[in-house]
């Protein structure tokens, strides 16, 4: 039998290799920003150009690498970060594996720039898909400059699957942020198309976090601070009336390296217990300090996955220093019932001495004295109180003949409010829609209403959603959407992330009924919003869309339309626990049936179930 078993080429491997280091844009972004730190730079500038598609540069003023050290580096499972395998468990870089830009280089356009500092010369290569196309001397700036052109040239497969220009934003968008926040001492630049998006001086952890997210979170802020023989924990809490139905500003760090962890933001979360909605997620921007030798960091390709030696020490360390920082600046609120409020004094007040009171006296006040409007006022209440002496009398005068007219009147215009309705949906069409339909709300949750061969449950909240949605989805495909002028423009603090969305949705909101332009990079301005829509709701249906935006919820469909009009139905449709009247529940039951789908909601669950009559038979049997 032949051999079947070969070597993989060098071109293929690296290809294989890249689909587990690059999966978008933003994986080559994090990528060369982590090289870029661990050459030690002080100053990064990211450039992009298309999402990504088209260009993606790094310029840094580390180190630099010689002409052989740049050459080797787009080797497989080259690096100057680990010697042996036991540097694997004490790292203290961020890219160790040694496949980024041999990854990188298999599925792209590269040129690479670079000089170490005594070095009058740098060293200039050019690769595409794993080929050296030219290396050769130059003269070049000190430090690091990577291209990475036309991503996934060479496989139209998986640059097909890749999302438009704005969505690859966003996800970069994230993966700088993520890089930006745990290296306050670094400088970042970051250009789109030309346009500055970001410009970050050197600062604090404080100072950076309100550089990215806007001055007005600096408010939002509580510090958080714990050193103990486990982990060392700092950085801040997002205030709980600041809570969001996304989780944009939830950030671990840990030894300065974005980690994503279910297990920590349960003990957070924990931490804010009772104080927000059960819908809304805490913010937090917590850096942890640990022994590198008591983590793997391993165990995923994008190494935002970590294992902890002693995770339930870890949790138990940090809900307890949440909870401590929530009640040490006073965010928790408390009540003291011993307190007597008599006994405290304002702060203004503190240095005042007590003011004898001044009392007015009239000395020329006789109170044995009478005045002739005192003796009027007797006498007019006296002549009243005689008058109305025998007022009660008058209280039977013509009740006979009262009583004589209502024997004569007729009963043809009372109705009964318990009236019996046996009809049907299938009646005459003479009668009246109220006496076709008998409908009742069961436990402000369903609406029951009754068919020829039974009855029929429908949730009132799915339901509901159905309906909007396809009022919505009409409204947007038409462009024929009703706005309602608010009389005061109303304003709303957004971050750069939150900016980029709206930008990115703009058109569709205006097609249903949205009308807003930015006043500058923080707030956006308001001045119309859709009929169905309350001043008081907007803030929470917009935050409910950016939300929805940035997790990626959007079912079968990709679309902008789509997302847009199943965010406005679940944020604005009747929510399980509300009372419906009679006309509300007859007119939810009449549009239903009226939708093209009603069967399900736009989240593909069922919105009713039937109820036939041999059903309720065979539970007697």
């Amino acid at each position: 039998m032949a051999d079947i078993i070969k070597l993989l080429p060098d071109h293929v491997a690296n290809q294989i290799a890249a689909g587990e280091v690059v999966q978008r844009p933003a994986s080559v972004v994090k990528e060369l920003l982590e090289n870029a730190i661990d050459a030690g730079s002080t100053s990064i500038m990211l450039i992009i150009k298309d999402g990504g598609k088209a260009l993606i540069q790094v310029v840094d003023n580390g180190v630099g690498m010689s002409a052989t050290d740049a050459r080797l580096s787009f080797e497989r499972h080259a690096t100057s970060k680990i010697q042996k395998a036991e540097d694997l468990f004490n790292l203290d870089t961020k890219g160790f594996r040694g496949e980024a830009l041999a990854s990188i280089a298999a599925i792209a356009h590269v040129e690479l720039q670079t000089k170490p500092e005594n070095s009058e010369l740098g060293t200039i290569i050019k690769i595409e898909g794993s080929k050296i196309v030219s290396q050769e001397v130059g003269t070049v700036t000190k430090g690091t400059s990577l291209s990475v052109k036309n991503l996934f040239f060479n496989i139209p497969a998986r640059r097909n699957f890749l999302k438009s220009n704005q969505v690859e934003l966003r996800h970069i968008t994230d993966e700088f942020h993520r890089v930006a926040l745990a290296h306050p001492s670094i400088a970042f630049q970051f250009h789109n198309n030309g346009n500055e998006i970001f410009n970050l001086p050197v600062g604090n952890h404080r100072q950076r976090i309100v550089h990215v997210f806007g001055h007005k979170s600096n408010a939002k802020l509580v510090p958080v601070s714990e050193d103990t023989q486990v982990v060392k924990i700092s950085g801040f809490i997002v205030k709980p009336e600041f809570a969001r139905k996304s989780r944009g500003e939830q950030f671990f760090f840990v030894n300065n390296r974005f980690i994503k962890s279910p297990y920590l933001y349960h003990a957070v979360a924990n931490a804010f217990e009772g104080l927000i909605k059960s819908d809304t997620h805490p913010g937090y921007f917590l850096y942890l300090d640990v022994d590198p030798a008591s983590i793997d960091i391993n165990i995923h390709p994008t190494k935002t996955e970590v294992k902890f030696d002693d995770e339930h020490t870890l949790y138990a360390i940090l809900r307890s220093t949440v909870k401590h920082s929530l009640g040490q600046f006073n965010v928790v609120p408390s009540l003291d019932f011993e307190a007597d409020q008599n006994l405290e004094t304002p702060y203004a007040y503190k240095d005042k001495s007590a003011a004898l009171p001044k009392v007015t006296v009239d000395a020329g006040f006789n109170p044995f004295q009478d005045s002739g409007a005192e003796q009027t006022s007797e006498r007019t209440f006296t002549r009243e109180r005689k008058a109305t002496g025998n007022a009660w009398e008058s209280l039977y005068v013509g009740l006979d003949t009262d009583l004589g007219k209502e024997k004569e009147s007729d009963f043809s215009t009372i109705s009964f409010e318990s009236e019996a309705i046996a009809s049907t949906i299938f009646d005459d069409q003479t009668e009246s829609v109220e006496t076709k339909t008998t409908t009742f709300q069961l436990r402000r949750k369903y609406v029951v209403t009754t068919i020829k061969s039974g009855m029929i449950v429908i949730d009132q909240s799915r339901a509901h959603q159905r309906v909007l949605y396809e009022k919505f989805l009409k409204n947007i495909t038409i462009k024929e959407a009703v706005s309602q002028q608010l009389l005061f423009p109303l304003k709303l603090a957004v971050t750069p992330s939150d900016r980029g969305i709206l930008d990115e949705i703009k058109e569709s909101l205006h097609t249903i009924g949205f009308v807003f332009d930015f006043a500058d990079q923080e707030t956006i301005e308001i001045t119309g919003v859709p009929l169905l829509v309350s001043e008081s709701e907007v803030g929470m249906v917009l935050d409910q869309l950016i939300s929805d935006y940035q997790m990626d919820i959007s079912g079968e469909s990709f679309s902008q339309t789509d997302i847009l009009a199943k965010t406005l139905s679940k944020t604005l449709s009747v929510k399980t626990g509300e009372l419906l009247d009679s006309a509300s529940q007859l007119g939810l039951v009449n549009d239903l049936f009226a939708c093209k789908e009603p069967k399900v909601s736009p989240f593909n669950k069922s919105v009713y179930i039937t109820i036939t009559e041999n059903d309720i038979d065979k539970k007697f049997i």
